[in-house]
């Protein structure tokens, strides 16, 4: 079914739930993406995109100390949420959350170490562009990850999650599945992923699917300077 709309951000009222799902799966989801950014890239800058309330750039930064990670999200409620998430944390001092648009990022070239995103692509209207970014951004050898559809919602406790909705979010919650089933999310292929990245400048990547999660790692080629 194609899409009628598409909704790049997390909307507003949606925002209090999408938060109650994201830090029920800390533990069982971004912990481990943290732990497998950190493994990767010892210290540097990271930018994440569409980052909600900040979750994984907290657990990537309690894992590192030679780490900074810059997080940007259309949603202004969510980033408000993250500013007040990494404070709690105590490491508000390595964190940096603004709100942006991934697909006209404002940052100057070869501004970072690695580029990251968890469930973020398929709600953009230009993907390609998106990636296009991530490339101006990174620096040479640099790599950006993405994530997408993430894995969050297969580890939630429906029930429980559900249980701590206010009555307005409950409301809420209804209105948005009766949205998603009109005006389902475009979940790509790996033959898409693959037709996106030739679109690109990026030459080396690699594509990895893990049940219905893509996880595309793309590294910007080192200057030959």
């Amino acid at each position: 079914m194609k899409r009628i709309v598409i909704i790049e951000s997390i909307p507003g009222p949606v925002a209090s739930i999408y938060e109650k799902a994201t830090r029920m799966v800390i533990g069982s989801y971004y912990s481990q993406v943290a732990e497998e950014v950190v493994s990767n890239l010892k210290a540097g800058t990271i930018l994440d995109l569409g980052t909600g309330p900040g979750y994984l750039p907290i657990e990537i930064v309690k894992r590192s100390l030679y780490i900074r990670v810059d997080g940007i999200d259309l949603g202004s409620r969510l980033i408000k949420m993250a500013k007040e998430n990494a404070l709690k944390a105590g490491v508000a001092d390595r964190l940096k959350f603004e709100t942006g648009n991934a697909a006209r990022l404002g940052f100057e070239n070869g501004s970072y170490d690695m580029v990251i995103s968890t469930g973020m692509l398929h709600m953009v209207r230009d993907p390609i562009q998106v990636l296009r970014e991530c490339y101006d951004v990174l620096k040479p050898g640099g790599e950006a990850w993405i994530y997408d559809p993430a894995q969050v919602s297969a580890q939630i406790d429906k029930r429980k999650w559900k249980a701590s909705f206010t009555f307005g979010e409950k409301i809420i919650y209804g209105l948005f599945i009766l949205y998603a089933k009109i005006n389902p999310p475009h979940i790509y292929s790996r033959k898409q992923v693959t037709e996106m990245i030739a679109a690109t400048n990026f030459k080396e990547y690699q594509i990895e699917e893990a049940g219905k999660e893509i996880k595309v790692k793309l590294k910007k080629q080192k200057s030959l300077c």
